[in-house]
């Protein structure tokens, strides 16, 4: 399988970040999974496996502790750009997200990232609809106990 590169766009604060040397596990159209550990050493969390969910525009993250337990699910709200000629995707992290515990505590965060970012011209209002549009989504599949997509069944830390 060929390797891309992958791009991780922040907008608060701005930066990108080449994350081409996560483990790359299985890639098609829509997928992208991978296997990661943390960029900068943190005591609470070690790495993780992610599944980038290319056109839904989201990223499903299962974080673990330097022992390899589970702490917790964490949603990125994404839009992925792909460029076919040098085979880079570039994810731009559109601020909200979701993090669910174990014991199914559900917490929301950077909602107000977002609106910073629409307010100062970080994020187009297209940008802003579509994000909470897929937030939408992703709370109804939480709620509705359709959490974690069947897509991220079967993959080992």
């Amino acid at each position: 399988m060929k390797k891309p590169t992958v791009l991780r766009r922040r907008y608060i604060p701005y930066e990108v970040v080449d994350i081409s040397d996560d483990e790359l596990l299985y890639r098609s159209d829509d997928l992208l999974v991978t296997r990661w550990s943390s960029i900068k050493s943190r005591l609470d969390i070690h790495g993780g496996i992610s599944f980038t969910f290319i056109t839904k525009g989201y990223k499903v993250g299962r974080f673990y502790d330097s022992e390899r337990n589970f702490l917790y699910w964490y949603c990125d709200v994404i839009e992925t750009e792909y460029e076919p000629v040098t085979d880079t995707y570039t994810i731009n992290d559109l601020l909200v997200d979701i993090k669910i515990y174990p014991d199914g505590r559900v917490i929301l965060l950077d909602a107000d990232e977002l609106a910073q970012a629409l307010e100062v011209g970080l994020v187009s209002s297209a940008q802003a609809v579509k994000a909470l549009k897929t937030l939408d989504s992703l709370l109804k599949m939480i709620y509705d106990g359709n959490f974690p997509p069947s897509e991220c069944n079967g993959w080992e830390y």
